[in-house]
């Protein structure tokens, strides 16, 4: 395939991934997890949110635009990212292995009725996985953004964002997009 073909193949995907969010059921569900979040904003609770390698990024971001601001100047709201502290990653990781380096911050940082934003593309990563059974056990309300048919992660969480998608970076473009979404509607509904 030519260059130009791959780039106008990828471009294309992304836009067909994205215009299957823009259905009805799509627009629905992604209401139904901002109102989830902006209810716990207002029962004084926090976000926390982890990933790997992409989704790792997507939780920084995710984090980011909560605490700092997406589009309008308003006070700073809690958001951690777990993929964050790269000390603590590697400690628990050489300590206790890589499949507790989220539940055990997680044992650290949540409280009841905070929220737990699980990402993975798969649905199967063992360390969100494990996190997922820690924020159960801490009474969290877990969030699940994955892809395709949702794997493990969409049996586990309270309310799950399946990608519409079988591809990885379709998945993490589409995952961007309802981030986007989602910081918008809670500074429109805390913020007005």
């Amino acid at each position: 395939m030519e260059t130009k073909q791959i780039i106008q193949t990828f471009i294309n995907d992304s836009i067909e991934a994205k215009k299957k969010m823009l259905s009805e059921v799509q627009i629905v569900y992604i209401q139904s997890i901002a109102n989830k979040i902006i209810e716990a904003y207002q029962n004084n609770k926090k976000l926390i949110i982890f990933g790997n390698g992409g989704s790792a990024s997507d939780a920084l971001h995710f984090a980011a635009e909560i605490v700092c601001r997406f589009e309008k100047n308003r006070k700073a709201i809690p958001a951690i990212a777990l993929t964050e502290n790269i000390s603590s990653i590697t400690a628990i990781g050489n300590d206790f292995g890589y499949d507790q380096v989220f539940s055990r911050q997680l044992e650290a940082f949540a409280q009841k009725g905070d929220i737990a934003i699980a990402i993975t593309t798969s649905g199967n990563s063992i360390n969100v996985i494990k996190a997922v059974e820690v924020a159960k056990k801490k009474d969290m309300f877990v969030i699940g953004l994955t892809g395709a048919d949702g794997g493990q992660l969409k049996i586990m969480s309270d309310m799950c964002y399946c990608a519409p998608s079988k591809n990885t970076g379709r998945i993490q473009e589409c995952h961007i997009l309802l981030i986007h979404i989602i910081s918008k509607l809670i500074e429109e509904k805390l913020f007005a």
